[in-house]
């Protein structure tokens, strides 16, 4: 842990407040309230300015897989620094990690995903893959080919295309997105089936809306079809059984390609790699990964995509010209090295064994917070949980959203020592790979605590 004694928190405090424009600021809050400083970490705990000590239960936001402050990480990133810290990678130049890494990704990828497009992160990967799959049915002649196809509650990014493609309504207040080039269909979500409506019937339904949508906006007319394995910001939505196979043949039979958004998943959250094919059994026609990639630690994301696709974006279009995409920082070589180590980490360490174990104590031991009166529902597999809060848990119904059920347990959590993320009425856990059992039982056990507190406070308030 790195020394921050003689830093002026204070000061740092008001630089913040004064001048950083936060992603997803409150700003009826944060001109007065600022900013938490999180000045140090050690594996699956951080530090706040004051000292003050916390388990990190989302990973810093998804991602911190193999935990805080390794120093083989650093020293990775260190060396590739003195060795060559960038070159462009436009036209004819590579450096040594962005072809290794490469290659590792084609080995670890499903099926024959085999080429790798790299930007700065899962927003950005995204965006790519709409832009190649235009580029790529341009090429084939099929020029109507344009619209996307993605789910409400579905998160893809906060770019331009890839938050049109995301379908949380809340995000969209007061922005503009793309409202002719992107479609949604509804959210997958099993809790929210009508109680008289059986899984399978739920699936066949959503299954079959996806099909009508197709068939609505015209085969000739939809390029792809985006979805994410588990939705992450949208609640941890694992959808029915069958339900990614049966999308992907619906896909195959209208030429509709296939996009797994893997930003969240991939990189050990589910005890795999990739979770498209070892959890879900689909191979799809792109994967975008992000975030686990590096464990946090650089900024990098990955736009996979199948032979068949590369196999037509790789003939040029015409004599002389090139495939015009790519970001000043694609394949930057110090964030494909820190790529490098995390995964040689999570290998020699087999973490995704440790997740299938470990995650499934996590899992059993989130799911039985169920029995407090307003937990509704807790979902989601391994190291990727949701507790969703009611007003009922017969009828479903909400608690008044004036009451920011999910804030307020965080709130407790964050002065009981544990750090989760309110999503409005739910509480969204995704911490560090490798908690022990001691981690999960402090987690779950201050969770509860926390719940109970906030329930007395609703009641304290009139809220039940």
């Amino acid at each position: 842990m790195s020394n921050t004694k003689n830093i002026n928190m204070k000061q740092v405090w008001q630089q913040d407040k004064d001048h950083y424009v936060h992603p997803w600021t409150d700003f009826s809050t944060f001109k007065e309230q600022g900013s938490m400083i999180l000045a140090d970490s050690d594996n699956v705990h951080v530090v706040d300015g004051e000292g003050k000590r916390y388990l990190d239960g989302i990973g810093g936001l998804w991602c911190v897989n193999i935990g805080y402050a390794r120093e083989e990480m650093a020293q990775a990133i260190a060396d590739q620094i003195m060795n060559i810290p960038y070159y462009s990678s436009f036209g004819h130049h590579t450096t040594v990690p962005a072809a290794q890494l490469s290659a590792k990704l084609a080995e670890l990828a499903p099926g024959n995903l085999n080429h790798v497009f790299y930007g700065c992160g899962g927003s950005v990967a995204n965006d790519t893959a709409v832009r190649i799959i235009h580029f790529y049915f341009n090429q084939l002649g099929k020029r109507s080919k344009k619209k996307i196809i993605s789910r409400i509650d579905g998160y893809h990014g906060s770019t331009y295309m890839a938050m049109s493609i995301t379908g949380v309504k809340f995000d969209h207040i007061g922005f503009d997105i793309e409202e002719e080039l992107v479609h949604h269909i509804s959210c997958p979500n099993p809790y929210r089936r009508p109680n008289d409506q059986s899984i399978e019937a739920f699936c066949d339904e959503k299954i079959q809306e996806l099909e009508d949508k197709i068939l609505e906006l015209g085969p000739d007319n939809v390029a792809a079809f985006f979805a994410e394995p588990i939705m992450g910001a949208g609640g941890v939505i694992v959808p029915p059984k069958g339900y990614h196979r049966r999308s992907l043949d619906v896909c195959r039979k209208y030429g509709v390609l296939y996009v797994s958004d893997e930003v969240v998943t991939a990189f050990g959250r589910l005890g795999h790699m990739f979770a498209s094919d070892d959890e879900f059994d689909i191979v799809p026609d792109m994967i975008t990964c992000a975030k686990g990639l590096t464990s946090g630690y650089l900024p990098l994301g990955a736009t996979i995509m199948s032979d068949d696709i590369y196999d037509v974006i790789s003939v040029p279009q015409e004599d002389g010209a090139l495939f015009t995409h790519g970001y000043t920082y694609s394949g930057h070589p110090v964030s494909c090295a820190a790529a490098i180590k995390n995964i040689e980490i999570m290998e020699r360490e087999q973490l995704c064994e440790h997740v299938m174990d470990m995650g499934a104590y996590f899992e059993e031991q989130v799911k039985s917070l169920g029995d407090l009166p307003i937990v509704g529902d807790v979902r989601g597999r391994k190291f990727m949980m949701c507790i969703e809060n009611v007003a009922n848990k017969e009828t479903k119904e909400l608690i008044n959203p004036d009451a920011a059920v999910g804030n307020r347990i965080a709130d407790h959590c964050q002065a009981r020592g544990l750090i989760v993320r309110p999503l409005a009425h739910m509480n969204v856990l995704s911490p560090p790979l490798t908690l022990t059992k001691e981690n999960v039982d402090f987690l779950v056990s201050t969770l509860r605590e926390s719940i109970e507190a906030t329930t007395q406070d609703l009641k304290r308030d009139g809220f039940l």
